[in-house]
């Protein structure tokens, strides 16, 4: 029989899966962002086109409640922060998304502005947005059994998001070269209910420098 997962379990999955480092990223408008997906999350940092625009905030962490437009984050550290949607917020959750998508239990990554009473203006949150390298282990019609370590991950394939890139080419929808064996970057939403990750992009090749 298997052990029921606890918070510690759950805790320590998001940390793991929600390998990104933001930290230190400067506000930009929704415009100067582009479409928010996660290659713009894993970008370089961005210099505000205006230099009027404050260094913005960065806040990671996992939504314990919403009350109306403001989310409850509590850090993987122990920290806690109050994120405030508005009108001009862009939302990824596995692409774009609206705020009403976003739920208690998700994990959730914020840029944007602080503000006066405490809360952070978000410009763009990448909601249980990951990233990582790993090992294609097993492959099926609607999935891929991944190793990262002693990490096992479930990937499902969206028929109509997830894609493929083997060095050298473009993104394609075509997965039919994916072999087991493979290193690949996988880019995705991960699931809090069933810790399975969505996967919106499979990049074949190792990580950069070559050593995983």
């Amino acid at each position: 029989m298997t052990p029921p997962r606890t918070d510690a379990d759950d805790l320590g999955r998001r940390r793991f899966l929600t390998t990104v480092a933001l930290g230190g990223a400067t506000i930009v408008g929704a415009t100067t962002l582009g479409a928010v997906d996660a290659d713009a999350a894993f970008a370089a940092p961005l210099v505000p086109l205006d230099p009027a625009v404050p260094r913005g905030a960065f806040v990671e962490g996992r939504i314990l409640r919403i009350d109306g437009g403001v989310l409850d984050i509590a850090g993987s550290h122990g920290e806690r922060a109050r994120v405030r949607l508005t009108g001009a917020t862009s939302v990824w959750k596995a692409g774009v998304a609206t705020a009403a998508e976003i739920e208690a239990g998700d994990g959730l990554y914020a840029r944007g502005v602080p503000m006066p009473d405490g809360t952070v203006a978000a410009d763009a949150v990448w909601v249980n947005i990951v990233n990582l390298y790993a090992t294609v282990r097993g492959i099926d019609k609607d999935r891929l059994h991944l190793a990262h370590g002693t990490h096992r991950i479930v990937g499902r394939l969206l028929p109509a998001t997830t894609s493929a890139s083997y060095p050298g080419t473009a993104p394609t929808s075509d997965l039919s070269r994916l072999r087991v064996g493979d290193a690949a970057q996988v880019l995705g939403a991960w699931r809090p209910a069933d810790g399975a990750v969505d996967i919106v992009r499979v990049s074949v090749g190792p990580p950069p420098g070559g050593v995983r």
